[in-house]
Order: C-alpha cells, then sequence, then structure tokens
C-alpha cells in the first residue's frame, strides 16, 4: 500500500485517480481548495487537506503542499493540471525529499506547455504543423494581421500564463478578418504573449494519449469524441475509446522521446479534411478530463504513472475498443448551447449533425458498453455532489 496525495481534487481527473488507485487498495488523500470536491466526495478518499489557490498564491501553494506532504507521510504525488504539475515540479527542492512525482523536470514541462517550442521542434523532427506564424509582442500586432489567410486561428503560446499578480488562461479563438484579428489580440494581456496565428484546420480531432518513462513508451490510448462542449470542439462529453491512429502514434512518441518526457500526456492532432494529413496542435503534459474513460477500456494511466515513481513499470500493450464514457452534466450543458444558440454563433463546422438530431441522441440514456463518469452505484458521493452542483448553478 502506497500513502499517494492528489491535487486538484474537484477535477474529474483527480475523481477518476481516486477511484482507480483506491480500488488498488492505496491510501489515497486529496488537497484542494475546499472541500467536498469531486474527488474528496468518493468512498476511496482517505483524507481531504486544503490548500491555497495556487491561480491566486503559487507560492503559498507549494508551502501549504509541502505540510499536507509531511504530515501525511506521502510518498507519491500526483499533481492533475498544468498549473500545478509546472509549480510542484518547479519547486520540487521545497518538498520532502521522500515524496516522488511521476513527471519529468521541470524546463521539460515548461517546453511542453509552451506550444511555439513544441511546434518549432515538431517541424524540426518532421512532425507536420499547421502553417503558423508567431507574434512576438503585443507591439507587433500590425505587421502580422495583413499577412494572415483568413479565417484564422489565434492562440497564446501557453495555456495560462502567471502576470506577476495573477494567472491568464487563454485557448484558441477565430478571426473571421484583420480587423476582427487585430481588435482581438489588442484586447489581450501583454503577458500572454508570444501568440500563434494559424490556418484553420478543417477536420477532426485526433489525439494519443500516452504514458512514458522518457524513451520507454508504456501504453498508448485513443478515443473518439461523439459529443463536445462546446459543440463547435472542446471538451468530450461523450466519447467512445477507439484504435490508436498509427501515424498519430509515431508522431506522438516521437515528439514525446524528443522532449524527455516521463509520465502521461495527451498529444493532439488535427487531420486536415482536403489532404487526409495529420498536423500537431499541442502537448497536454498532465492527466485529462476524460481519463476515467481509458481505465474502464482497461489502461490503467494513474496507475502506471505510480509504477514510474515506484520504477517497476510494465507496458500495457492492449485495450477494448468500443466503450462509452458519458459526462452527463457536461452533455447536458452542451445540449443547452446547441438549442438555444445559431449555427453561427456556436461555429458548428458544415458536417455537424445538427440540433435536432443530436438532441434525440442526447435523450437515449444508455446503450450497451455505455459507462457513466462520475455515476456509479458503488461510489455515488461524486454524483451526488455534482448533481447538486449543477442544480444550483441553474
Amino acid at each position: 500500500m502506497t500513502r499517494i496525495l492528489i491535487t486538484d481534487g474537484d477535477n474529474r481527473s483527480a475523481l477518476a485517480a481516486t477511484r482507480a488507485l483506491g480500488q488498488l487498495g492505496h491510501q489515497v488523500f486529496i488537497a484542494s481548495e475546499a472541500h467536498p470536491s469531486l474527488a474528496s466526495a468518493s468512498k476511496y478518499a482517505a483524507g481531504f487537506d486544503a490548500y491555497k489557490s495556487p491561480y491566486v498564491a503559487p507560492d503559498r501553494f507549494v508551502s501549504d503542499v509541502a505540510e499536507i506532504l509531511q504530515r501525511r507521510q506521502i510518498e507519491v504525488l500526483l499533481p492533475m493540471t498544468e498549473i500545478t504539475t509546472i509549480l510542484l515540479t518547479r519547486h520540487q527542492a521545497a518538498l520532502p525529499a521522500q515524496v516522488r512525482i511521476p513527471f519529468p523536470a521541470a524546463d521539460v514541462v515548461a517546453t511542453a506547455a509552451d506550444k511555439a517550442s513544441v511546434l518549432r521542434l515538431a517541424q524540426s523532427i518532421g512532425v507536420p504543423i499547421p502553417v503558423t506564424q508567431i507574434v512576438e509582442r503585443a507591439e507587433d500586432i500590425d505587421d502580422f494581421v495583413k499577412r494572415v489567410d483568413y479565417p484564422a486561428v489565434f492562440k497564446p503560446s501557453r495555456s495560462r500564463t502567471w502576470t506577476g499578480e495573477q494567472w491568464v488562461s487563454s485557448g484558441a479563438a477565430y478571426a473571421a478578418n484583420a480587423d476582427d484579428l487585430r481588435e482581438r489580440l489588442r484586447k489581450l494581456h501583454p503577458a500572454v504573449f508570444p501568440v500563434l496565428i494559424q490556418e484553420r484546420i478543417v477536420g477532426p480531432g485526433v489525439g494519443v494519449f500516452v504514458c512514458c518513462d522518457e524513451s520507454r513508451v508504456l501504453a498508448t490510448f485513443a478515443h473518439r469524441r461523439l459529443r463536445e462542449k462546446p459543440p463547435s470542439g472542446g471538451v468530450s462529453v461523450l466519447c467512445e475509446s477507439a484504435p490508436v491512429d498509427p501515424i498519430a502514434r509515431e508522431h506522438a512518441t516521437r515528439l514525446l522521446k524528443e522532449i524527455g518526457w516521463r509520465g502521461v500526456a495527451m498529444v493532439e492532432f488535427k487531420q486536415d479534411a482536403s489532404t487526409g494529413t495529420l498536423k500537431l496542435m499541442e502537448i497536454n503534459g498532465r492527466f485529462w478530463g476524460s481519463l476515467q474513460l481509458a481505465i474502464d477500456a482497461g489502461v490503467n494511466f494513474p496507475q502506471l504513472a505510480l509504477d514510474i515513481a515506484l520504477s517497476r513499470a510494465q507496458p500495457v500493450t492492449n485495450y477494448r475498443v468500443g466503450v462509452r464514457s458519458r459526462w452527463f452534466w457536461g452533455d447536458t450543458d452542451a445540449m443547452i448551447a446547441l438549442l438555444l444558440r445559431s449555427r453561427e454563433q456556436l461555429n458548428l463546422p458544415a458536417n455537424h449533425p445538427g440540433r435536432w438530431r443530436t438532441f434525440l441522441n442526447y435523450l437515449l440514456p444508455w446503450r450497451p458498453g455505455t459507462r457513466y463518469e462520475l455515476e456509479r452505484l458503488s461510489d455515488p458521493g461524486p454524483a451526488l455532489l455534482a448533481a447538486r452542483r449543477w442544480l444550483l448553478r441553474k
């Protein structure tokens, strides 16, 4: 039995890891900003501790986690989000010496989180990328907006940036023309630059979930997104385990080996519908929201991460295809948006099945092979908490 601390207890990935490791008999402690959280509501949570928000006070967060690790005599630490992974690997020297984190050194984590660095590296080793221009500074905006083919995608090089006072979160967005792009870029906080401006790739997303120990690949996994939140593309709310695309696997593992990655990561591509070519979007060097699906299909990524930390990991070579996972409340949010907003407002692609067909599929509560992500009869606490929160929010 290993004593484990899981951070970011309100993330669905934290709940999935808590259940997966608790069912194996490990002592799993949960830490987050407040209680109850999804993971701390699980019967597999051995205890809960609060820390100061890493989004508001990162230094205090690190010291709080260090105190929890010492007091609980934790052996393995599993951060669940990009920010907590960056902070805890960066300040690992401030943590108790016995604690192991199954992620690479801080500089490798930072490289993976920087889209511009990842795209440059990918291009140097022959992994295809979208046509990309990089606006290094806010003052350079006017030099770039006239060179872009529209519609264009723009996104900061880092998903989250520390301004000196707070973390600023930024995602991908679309610009219809030069004036639109100029106005949107000028609204960004100067600290989020550099910003990537890319061609819009029309086609399905292709993700590869990987666990590796530097040069050794321990497992790969893939799923097919059936519905997303928002409906135009985002977080999976209904997904199905699928075979890994062999080209995506080749690109992803080459890239992670080149970086020297250790632990879990998700590598995202878009498949250009006009050419069939896979083009790299980004690396997410963390656990992901739909982690429960991989576990249900037979790839226990939290256990693999634990085994890496304890230097005993063995490869997982296969899993069940066709297993479905539904995040019910996320699916409900996506369905409400689809019913209340126009295709143009939602920026839906031409091949989207449409609201009424999607609504009929949403009403189908179950089909063989489908499991609900939060709702488990053997562990009802997290589902009851999520339902109460959703109903009160509405």
